[in-house]
């Protein structure tokens, strides 16, 4: 069986909804059973999402995105600049 994946503004609503179940008095546990995740995957997104507004999660996403691409941008600079150095040496 795969995985479902739910996007940032998914989670923020499923954590709220946890809340509210909660505050009538449920634990954790039957919080996330009528969510129908696990209490893993409710305290992982509570560390990572709790707190934040919808937009706030979107921007979250865009910068991390942003990150792995300039990352990958400056791995390929560095392979380019140790290439043409070795090249200038002339030992290859």
């Amino acid at each position: 069986m795969g995985r479902k994946r739910y996007t940032p503004e998914q989670i923020i609503n499923m954590l709220r909804e946890a809340e509210l179940i909660q505050s009538k008095g449920s634990t954790a546990i039957e919080a996330c059973r009528k969510l129908g995740i696990s209490e893993q995957t409710y305290y992982r997104w509570r560390k990572e999402y709790g707190g934040m507004r919808v937009d706030q999660a979107k921007r979250l996403k865009e910068l991390e995105k942003e990150n792995a691409r300039l990352k990958k941008l400056v791995a390929d600079l560095s392979l380019d600049n140790d290439i043409l150095k070795e090249a200038a040496r002339g030992n290859f």
